[in-house]
C-alpha cells in the first residue's frame, strides 16, 4: 500500500505544525481586535454554487469535483467569498467575519503552491473605501508582528475598465486577464496574447507614470483610498497593471508582496455580494509560515514516574492547572531522557520514592545538564 502523500498536498508535524497553530492564534487576535467574528462552512458544497457566476475564471476551472452516493454533483471549496452569500442571510450591515481553514484546487503545484492550502479570510460586507484602509492597516499589522518585510499594492478595477472603454475594447474581461500577468510573463508574449483581441496597443498605457492616470475619473478612489491609509500610517503603491484574476472584483484590488518570493503573500480587494459593497483580504498560511520570523519554542516538562505512578499524576495536574506544558513518562530514566531529546523537551522532573519523602522533586535542564531540587 502507497501511504505517501497525494501531490500537492501535505503533512505537518513537530516545529512547523506549532509554528502554524502560532501564526493562527495572531491571526485570530488581530481579527478580533479590528472587530470581526468567525465563522466556519462546509469544505463541500454543490458544484453550481461553489461555481457560480464566475465559471469562466481560471481557478474555477480548477475546483475538485465529486459525486455523493446520490449522484449529486459537488465540489471542494475553492475559497470562502462565495459561501459569504449564504451567511450574510439575516445578518445586520456591515457584517465582519474571519475565517481560517482548507480550501482545495486541482492546480499544478510549485515550491509555494499547493491544491491544498489554508486560506485565513477577513471581509467585511457592506463595506466603503474606510474600510479597505482598515483591512490593510489589518495586514500590515499582522505581516509586522509575523517579521515579514513587505510592499503594499493597490489599483482599482473601474479603473482599468476606464481605459479599455477609452481604447473602444469589447473584451474587457480577457484583456484585464492578460494585463494582470505582467508581472509574471515577458511583455511580447502578453502583447501576443493581446492581438487576437485586438488590444495589443493598450499595453504602452501601463508603462507610465502614475501622475498620468489623474486624468481618469476612477483614478479619485486610487487617491480617496491613499489618504485614508496614510490615516493608519499604511504606505501603499499604485500599480496600474494589477487586476487579481477573479472575475468579481468591481473596486480596489490590493497584493502583499515580499522580495523573498516571487508570489504573492497576501491580496484581496473590493466585490459586490448580493448587491451589497463588500471587501476582503487572504493570507495564505503556507506562505506566511514560510517566510514568519516568529519563534515557537515553548519551554516544554516531563514527569519521569520511578514507580510513583499516583504522585506523578498528582504533580503533572497541579502543573498544568499553572499553564505549564507536560507529559507523563512510565519507564526507565534513560529512555525518558532520550524521549525528551526527541521532543525539545527542555526540563525533566523526577519523582521516585526519595523526592516523595522529601516534598522535593529533583529537576534536570535538557538544555545546560544543570540538576536542581525544587518543591512544587
Amino acid at each position: 500500500m502507497n501511504n505517501e502523500t497525494v501531490k500537492g498536498f501535505n503533512d505537518y508535524t513537530g516545529e512547523n505544525a506549532s509554528k502554524r497553530a502560532e501564526i493562527k492564534k495572531i491571526l485570530v487576535d488581530i481579527f478580533e481586535r479590528y472587530g470581526f467574528e468567525p465563522a466556519e462552512t462546509p469544505v463541500i458544497e454543490y458544484e453550481k454554487f461553489v461555481k457560480g457566476e464566475n465559471s469562466n475564471d481560471e481557478v474555477v476551472s480548477d475546483i475538485f469535483n465529486l459525486k455523493d452516493k446520490g449522484t449529486r454533483n459537488l465540489a471542494l471549496r475553492y475559497e470562502f467569498t462565495f459561501q459569504l452569500k449564504r451567511l450574510i442571510k439575516n445578518k445586520k450591515i456591515p457584517y465582519k467575519r474571519y475565517q481560517i481553514g482548507e480550501v482545495f484546487r486541482d492546480e499544478p503545484i510549485s515550491a509555494n503552491r499547493f491544491r491544498q492550502f489554508v486560506q485565513c479570510d477577513a471581509d467585511i460586507i457592506g463595506s466603503n473605501v474606510k474600510d479597505e484602509a482598515e483591512i490593510l492597516a489589518l495586514a500590515k499589522e499582522v505581516l509586522n508582528q509575523l517579521g515579514i518585510r513587505f510592499l503594499i499594492y493597490v489599483n482599482n478595477r473601474r479603473l482599468l475598465n476606464e481605459i479599455l472603454e477609452e481604447y473602444g475594447i469589447k473584451t474587457k474581461e480577457q484583456v484585464i486577464k492578460e494585463i494582470d500577468k505582467l508581472d509574471k510573463l515577458p511583455e511580447a508574449q502578453i502583447k501576443n496574447n493581446l492581438k487576437k483581441y485586438k488590444a495589443e496597443k493598450v499595453l504602452e498605457i501601463f508603462k507610465k507614470p502614475e501622475s498620468y492616470f489623474s486624468k481618469y475619473k476612477a483614478y479619485k478612489e486610487i487617491e480617496e483610498l491613499k489618504k485614508y491609509c496614510k490615516e493608519y500610517d499604511v504606505e501603499v503603491n499604485f500599480n496600474s497593471s494589477l487586476a487579481r484574476g477573479l472575475a468579481y472584483y468591481t473596486g480596489s484590488v490590493f497584493e502583499i508582496k515580499t522580495k523573498e518570493i516571487k508570489e504573492t503573500i497576501c491580496a484581496g480587494g473590493s466585490y459586490s455580494i448580493n448587491n451589497i459593497d463588500s471587501t476582503g483580504i487572504s493570507f495564505g498560511l503556507d506562505r506566511i509560515a514560510n517566510l514568519s520570523k516568529i519563534k515557537t519554542l515553548k519551554e516544554k516538562m516531563l514527569v519521569i514516574s520511578l514507580n510513583q505512578d499516583k504522585e506523578a499524576i498528582k504533580l503533572a495536574q497541579k502543573l498544568r492547572k499553572q499553564g505549564k506544558i507536560i507529559q507523563i513518562f512510565y519507564g526507565k530514566p534513560s529512555k525518558a531522557l532520550d524521549y525528551a531529546n526527541s521532543y525539545n523537551i527542555s526540563k525533566v522532573i523526577f519523582v521516585g520514592a526519595e523526592e516523595i519523602k522529601k516534598r522535593k522533586y529533583k529537576i534536570k535542564d535538557m538544555i545546560t545538564g544543570k540538576e536542581r531540587f525544587e518543591e512544587f
